[in-house]
């Protein structure tokens, strides 16, 4: 069954909906604002972040690991876990994400950052890492606001995860060491075990997903399919935006002195970030036009391929190189890029839907954002 346009946080997607809901339509508003309050907030409070910082969880902030585990919850309640076989046997999805996030993903990023910094070796770094962080957060919601294959998308991310904490360690290494060595470049050491890597996945995957899945087990077996569907998701939902928006003000204030204090090197970081996401977002989308997928999992496999996990990100270059370093401002200023982007790249996967799948979709549900 096609979905109906995107209702991720206010109800349950309907065949009925034709138009985005006024919460998703505006969501590049609400967004904006948060970084905005963000920003203000960590100029003008003093203090703030060390109060942010005080309490960590795994290198992240306590407040903000919270508002991620209440951002991905109601996504992954939502999730139709009886159906996550019908992924698994999608052997082409499921190598065409590994190629995209392991293989494709950090070669590029690595590429850009020596292009655009290669005179900033401390933000060089920082965006290697971040091209070294694969999607296992925010993408679930963007891929929903999008239309995405749900199960698919939870498959995608539980697969990345347990290859992040594989090979992160080992491609940092090879990344920031050997390659630049074999180059002639300027090499950098990253410091990370396994197991920070695992700690970062059981916490801000891990929980939610464990959560998303009792909920949906006990709430059918208590209630029933209807009333989780029809009652528990919608009063769930808007807790999503919540969450997703807390984390962004969050993040923001911690670095908002010296977002708002370097512009220029913020400006510089932008440019091979704005072109990472466009290009391996294109590169998922095209892909799996090319192979024949549904509209639903060349989405998924497009904001999957585009995505990064920040957190991990984050926690990894403050504790590899500090909470003041270059390399910590880098991982910040990804989601500074990657957050209004991909919410740009929702509106792009609906028009295109329109455009080159449109026998999917019922002409009454079809979206002209």
């Amino acid at each position: 069954m096609s979905r109906a346009t995107p209702t991720a946080r206010n109800q349950v997607a309907s065949p009925s909906t034709a138009h985005l809901s006024t919460t998703d339509k505006y969501l590049p508003v609400w967004i904006g604002a948060a970084m905005l309050v963000g920003l203000l907030l960590g100029r003008l409070v003093p203090g703030l972040d060390d109060w942010l910082g005080a309490v960590e969880v795994d290198g992240v902030s306590l407040p903000i690991a919270l508002g991620l585990l209440v951002m991905m919850y109601p996504v992954l309640a939502k999730v139709r876990y009886d159906r996550l076989d019908t992924v698994v046997a999608d052997r082409r999805m499921l190598v065409s994400s590994l190629v995209l996030n392991w293989l494709v993903g950090p070669a590029l990023m690595f590429a850009l950052a020596w292009i655009f910094l290669a005179d900033l070796p401390e933000y060089r770094t920082g965006l290697i890492i971040v091209g070294l962080a694969r999607c296992i957060a925010m993408v679930i919601i963007w891929n929903d606001l999008a239309c995405g294959d749900r199960e698919a998308a939870a498959v995608l991310v539980a697969l990345n995860s347990v290859f992040q904490v594989v090979a992160f360690a080992g491609l940092g290494w090879f990344y920031l060491s050997v390659l630049p060595g074999w180059l002639g470049l300027d090499q950098a050491a990253l410091d990370v075990s396994a197991w920070q890597i695992a700690k970062s996945v059981l916490i801000f995957l891990g929980i939610p997903l464990l959560a998303g899945f009792l909920s949906r087990v006990w709430g059918e077996r208590a209630k029933g399919r209807a009333w989780y569907e029809e009652r528990f998701l919608p009063a769930v939902s808007p807790w999503a935006l919540r969450g997703l928006l807390f984390t962004i003000v969050l993040l923001f204030a911690l670095q908002g002195d010296r977002i708002t204090s370097q512009p220029l090197d913020v400006a510089r970081m932008a440019v091979p970030l704005l072109l990472y996401f466009a290009l391996m977002w294109g590169a998922g989308f095209a892909l799996g036009k090319i192979l024949g997928m549904s509209y639903a999992r060349t989405t998924t496999l497009a904001f999957t391929a585009a995505g990064n996990n920040f957190e991990l990100a984050i926690a990894v270059a403050i504790a590899t190189f500090g909470v003041t370093s270059g390399q910590a401002l880098a991982g910040v200023v990804g989601p500074l890029i990657e957050v209004p982007v991909l919410v740009g790249l929702v509106y792009v996967s609906l028009a295109l839907r329109d455009r080159f799948f449109s026998s999917e979709v019922p002409a009454d549900v079809r979206t002209h954002p």
